[in-house]
């Protein structure tokens, strides 16, 4: 008897050693709403969700919480998990990313934030994001404005997609940090060929395989779509001589300034001339008095 039960107690130790692990890795931390298929995936995919779930295991990578009604992102969100490095946020009800979210998502590789309620992505949003390779942004209609620094930091990014979108212009110095990017999708959006877009034209232009897809933009004069593939510098001839806000703005300043300096330094001259025409006369008064 002793020699059946033996082989049979060897041969299940594995399989229970097995189904112990199983059990204790699906449970480890694993929100209730959520399932966790390995030790470091979290998914929370089309749960209804209208805020982040809790608790979410510090040692996550890969965070799946696509298709629910998450508004917001608090800002020490990323502080806790500094293994991820997935995160898909895409189809939520998102509408402001706040600077410093991601200041601790040194690992973040992927980033989805496409189809949501985004407007801008403001100055020194991905500051911290150096390792992101992928940043999808897409289908955020009322997405209108990329500050200036809005992708500073982002020095190993391939992937950006700005498809469809509000964006009617984009300031060139938004792209030039971006040393590493391989694929530009900008398609889609109300792009308006006017000499706010002629500077970005000629970036496109110049960096057109990284473009999959063709553009279009809107002309000025009846707002009838041209492909970009049709346009030339030419095209933005008039636009040489433009000045923008910024440059009327400094050129405004500029006068101002020199005028105030020649002011200021003319009743300076003034001032010294007539103080010498002042000790001239105390000077002959006295010579007259020493004469007398």
């Amino acid at each position: 008897m002793i020699s059946l039960k033996t082989p049979l107690r060897i041969s299940l130790a594995p399989f229970l050693a097995l189904l112990s692990s199983t059990l204790l890795t699906r449970g480890h931390n694993c929100p209730s709403s959520c399932l966790c298929p390995d030790h470091h995936t979290v998914d929370c995919q089309g749960q209804g969700l209208t805020r982040l779930p809790s608790p979410i295991p510090l040692d996550v990578r890969r965070l799946l919480l696509s298709d629910n009604w998450i508004p917001w992102i608090p800002s020490d969100f990323l502080v806790l998990y500094s293994d991820l490095v997935y995160l898909d946020l895409r189809n939520n009800s998102l509408s402001v990313l706040e600077p410093g979210t991601l200041s601790t998502s040194s690992r973040l590789v992927f980033l989805d934030l496409g189809s949501n309620n985004l407007t801008e992505i403001q100055s020194g949003t991905f500051v911290e994001s150096r390792s992101l390779i992928k940043l999808r942004l897409g289908n955020n209609p009322y997405l209108s404005l990329v500050e200036e620094d809005g992708f500073l930091g982002l020095t190993s990014l391939r992937e950006l997609e700005l498809e469809r979108n509000g964006l009617q212009g984009l300031d060139v110095g938004v792209l030039e940090p971006l040393t590493s990017l391989r694929v530009l999708r900008l398609e889609g959006n109300p792009w308006v060929c006017n000499c706010h877009f002629a500077k970005l034209f000629v970036w496109l232009t110049e960096n057109c395989h990284k473009l999959p897809m063709g553009l279009q933009c809107s002309l000025p004069m009846d707002g009838s779509l041209m492909s970009l593939s049709l346009l030339s510098e030419a095209s933005f001839r008039e636009c040489r001589g433009y000045l923008s806000l910024t440059d009327i703005l400094i050129v405004i300043f500029s006068g101002i300034s020199v005028s105030v300096v020649a002011i200021i330094a003319s009743f300076f001259l003034a001032s010294m001339v007539h103080c010498f025409q002042r000790l001239g006369k105390a000077g002959q008064a006295d010579e007259e008095e020493g004469n007398d």
